[in-house]
């Protein structure tokens, strides 16, 4: 069953990393609506990833055709196009072009391949990979054991906390890797799964859903570095800070479980636009930034320019590549 509110949620988690970058390229109102503050987009992915994993698949039987199933249909939905898009950003950067992303060797391809590390935007695809191995572990402990489920999260919470997050990066042969990126974002993917755990059966009161607690979203902009009321160092801690986690989480919370399913804000065709393009519009959309803020133009030109190149190579990304791609891998793999 399909929650539509959430192709919303998507959508615009993809469109905070992208009006974020532009800030910060373009210098728009200052840089305002930069500092950072794309992460707040991608923590939205990342709860959305794990609470879509804890709700599709954790009431079904654990196994090794449904665990296939499971990595085929992740592995469809996000690896082909990221693939592409590394190996034409290596191409690229061996002529002399940052077009895309900057590669320079083979011993960074090597590293973007194999999900350990990733340049620019690319960050964030390992350590939504290296999840999914994880979840399997959460899968099967739901099997016969659910409860576990809540005792392994909280424990890796603490011992993130009380270990300061370890900086665990550097190179093996000269392949680099950064497993802080994959420990600092596995809180957001633990809510996620939480939630799902909870979504078909937990009873929230009639008198509580409430289209209003659209608005919560609203709290997301002011954590913004340049618009929060915020003293404390948590707006710019952002990963590390167990407070943003606290107000994301809330956010996410009120978007799931308390706005109606029909909340014309979060259902509607736009949302359905942004959140079916999401993906290849966060991949996308940092050239295209790069090569409008070349021209002249005055910066409102550029900001509206830049989404709508944006949205078009990100649209004719999801119709041609991405979407054949994952149809023929998933289709293959079940011919066998």
């Amino acid at each position: 069953m399909e929650i539509r509110k959430l192709n919303s949620l998507r959508g615009m988690a993809a469109l905070i990393v992208f009006v974020t970058h532009f800030s910060d390229i373009t210098q728009w109102l200052g840089g305002a609506f930069g500092g950072g503050a794309g992460a707040y987009g991608v923590m939205l992915f990342f709860m959305l990833s794990g609470f879509l994993m804890s709700y599709l698949y954790l009431d079904k039987d654990f196994g090794t055709n449904s665990v296939k199933r499971y990595l085929v249909a992740r592995f469809a939905r996000v690896v082909p196009l990221y693939v592409l898009v590394v190996l034409a950003s290596f191409a690229l950067t061996k002529f002399g072009s940052d077009l895309l992303y900057h590669i320079p060797d083979h011993q960074a391809l090597l590293g973007h391949l194999l999900f350990l590390y990733g340049d620019s935007v690319l960050w964030s695809i390992p350590p939504e990979v290296q999840f999914y191995f994880v979840f399997v572990l959460l899968w099967a402990l739901a099997a016969n054991r659910r409860g576990y489920i809540y005792i392994l999260i909280v424990g890796c919470l603490l011992l993130l906390f009380f270990t300061n997050f370890p900086r665990i990066y550097g190179d093996i042969y000269g392949v680099p890797y950064n497993q802080f990126t994959v420990l600092r974002s596995l809180p957001y993917f633990f809510i996620g799964v939480v939630f799902g755990l909870h979504y078909k059966t937990l009873a929230i009161p009639a008198y509580l859903k409430k289209h209003r607690f659209a608005f919560v979203l609203c709290l997301i902009p002011l954590m913004y570095p340049e618009l929060s009321p915020i003293t404390s160092d948590a707006k710019n801690r952002m990963w590390l800070s167990y407070e943003v986690l606290l107000v994301m989480s809330c956010v996410f919370f009120c978007v799931v479980f308390l706005v109606p399913d029909n909340n014309v804000l979060l259902a509607n065709k736009v949302g359905d636009f942004f959140g079916k393009i999401s993906y290849s519009l966060y991949l996308l959309h940092m050239p295209v930034i790069m090569q409008v803020n070349r021209f002249e133009l005055a910066v409102e030109v550029k900001l509206v320019l830049s989404l709508i190149l944006s949205a078009a190579c990100a649209y004719l990304s999801f119709i041609c590549l991405e979407r054949p791609l994952a149809r023929a891998i998933r289709k293959r793999a079940n011919a066998h």
